[in-house]
């Protein structure tokens, strides 16, 4: 099950996250519940904070360890949700920063979007 909450002012298309994030699974070939959650700007930096150590704000937090959460601040994003989002769901995947893990972002903006 994909879940959204969103916390902000921000307007979003629930059902178009979900079927984003549904299509990067399935080609993944992953089945895992996810919990997406759009926050605003002081909360994501409260939780940079207090779990990556960086006293700022972000634009994707991933949450893996059986919580599957991505915590999004639409304030902070400079490309695109959708892109956000991917990645979120990259990190969750257990994908770390690398060029693997940018040609897979790539392929699904190309191929998904």
């Amino acid at each position: 099950m994909i879940e959204v909450n969103n916390l902000t002012r921000k307007k979003v298309d629930e059902d178009f996250l979900k079927g984003l994030a549904k299509k990067v699974l399935k080609r993944e070939n992953k089945t895992i519940d996810i919990s997406i959650v759009l926050v605003g700007r002081k909360k994501i930096r409260d939780l940079n904070k207090k779990y990556r150590k960086k006293d700022e704000a972000t634009d994707v937090l991933s949450f893996g360890g059986g919580l599957n959460e991505i915590v999004i601040c639409p304030e902070m994003i400079k490309s695109s949700l959708n892109e956000v989002l991917i990645h979120g769901i990259l990190h969750l995947l257990g994908y770390e920063h690398s060029k693997e893990m940018e040609e897979k972002e790539k392929l699904w903006q190309n191929h998904i979007l």
